[in-house]
């Protein structure tokens, strides 16, 4: 990709109303911008790097052995109503009407939906266990939206759903839906916390969030420094503690003492049980021939919000710095004198062709201007690795490599070899 051809209004500040470093960062780098309280346009940078994510997803939701369906955003109201879920959740849930004056919702979660596909679809216990998941997006309409797309009214998500016939199949999906989301963050490679949780609105015999550990994070949890216990304190202050004692105290899993942190909820994951197959009547024949019913989980991981927490988590005084994974381009040649030499241009191209031959993601700064501001926006977008093309190479054909965390060396422009070790190790 040509810089001089893509769509990025980078801002040297932020907008007022950007209270947290993610939200300032998007736009800054020209990643979102605001439509509306809580909406958001994505940009071409901002929606390769949700891309990005999106795919690590939907690769380790396929590995799980989940199928993807993609349903409607728009729900009438009747099946909210079988739940009793269209007055329970109040405000949040955008009603509507058609023309007709029948009452829909916009869909923030798809519980009933994907439990009516399934009761009216699958009739036997020999087609379970089954594991829906679609990634699509949300509405929650927000009393106070904030904080960008971390807090967002609409946004893009993953949310699967499992069924199961009896607890300890259900059991077995919770699991590897839980190891699922394990691979997912650590792909993407954050640090992060599973805490026991509570259930809210969805509902179900218990739950575990997965937090990605940042300083802007909403949630409090109570952690140990030694091992993977974590709660969220929204259920010791149900109990009665007091949070800020628990600083210090020994773990209760026997490893480590308490320390408490902030995270930012990325992900959920729910034991169902048979809360809504009851109240919609999701029955299948079990072995014995009788109507059994279904035991269902529901598993939810935030997409685009897990691009802001990687960037709360990811960041510097310059800008963003991206793990490679999720980077909007793995490498950028800053061209210096693009425009003016034929010889650094030809020499620029050249080497952007040979390396997105090779499968990575290039990024060609073409544009008027000096390495200063060249490298200025470079650092704020993230890019992980910059190759620049100026001076020296005039000199004795070599490139300077310079990695985001700011190591550098030359080489001579032949040595592609070095570049990708390079690139790879830093």
């Amino acid at each position: 990709m040509l810089l001089s051809k893509l769509l990025l209004p980078t801002l040297k500040d932020a907008p007022q109303e950007a209270e947290v470093i993610s939200h300032k960062l998007m736009l800054r780098s020209g990643m979102i911008r605001k439509v509306a309280s809580g909406i958001y346009t994505w940009l071409p940078l901002g929606l390769k790097v949700l891309k990005k994510v999106e795919n690590i997803v939907r690769e380790e939701m396929n590995a799980s052995g989940a199928q993807e369906v993609f349903m409607p955003m728009v729900q009438p109201k009747e099946l909210w109503e079988e739940t009793s879920r269209w007055e329970k959740m109040g405000p949040e849930l955008l009603r509507i009407k058609d023309r007709h004056e029948r009452d829909f919702c916009l869909g923030p979660t798809h519980e009933e939906v994907i439990t009516d596909i399934i009761r009216n679809n699958v009739k036997s216990y020999k087609e379970l266990p089954l594991n829906i998941y679609q990634i699509q997006t949300k509405f929650r309409d927000e009393v106070r939206p904030r904080y960008g797309i971390m807090r967002g009214r609409e946004f893009l998500m993953k949310d699967s759903y499992s069924f199961n016939i009896d607890e300890d199949s259900l059991q077995e999906t919770y699991l590897n839906m839980r190891d699922t989301y394990k691979r997912v963050l650590e792909r993407i490679g954050l640090e992060y916390k599973i805490s026991a949780a509570d259930s809210g609105a969805i509902g179900g015999d218990s739950s575990e969030e997965f937090h990605v550990l940042a300083e802007n994070g909403e949630d409090t949890i109570a952690v140990s420094d030694s091992s993977e216990f974590a709660i969220n304190t929204e259920l010791l202050l149900k109990e009665g503690e007091d949070i800020n004692s628990l600083e210090g105290k020994p773990s209760p899993d026997g490893n480590g003492t308490i320390q408490v942190k902030k995270g930012i909820e990325v992900g959920h994951i729910f034991k169902l049980g048979k809360l809504y197959a009851e109240s919609m009547k999701a029955n299948v024949l079990n072995a014995e021939g009788k109507a059994s019913t279904l035991y269902m989980g529901c598993y939810g991981i935030g997409v685009s919000r897990l691009v802001a927490a990687a960037i709360e988590q990811n960041f510097d005084e310059s800008g963003i710095t991206w793990p490679h994974s999720i980077a909007p381009f793995d490498i950028n040649i800053i061209s210096i004198g693009f425009e003016k030499d034929q010889e650094i241009s030809a020499a620029s191209v050249k080497l952007y062709d040979e390396l997105t031959n090779m499968g990575y993601d290039v990024l060609l700064d073409d544009r008027k201007g000096g390495y200063g501001a060249k490298m200025k926006d470079s650092e704020l977008i993230g890019i992980p690795l910059n190759i620049v093309i100026g001076k020296k190479f005039l000199e004795n054909k070599e490139i300077e490599l310079k990695s985001r965390n700011g190591q550098s060396s030359s080489n001579p422009i032949t040595d592609i070899k070095t570049i990708l070790e390079f690139f790879k190790d830093k």
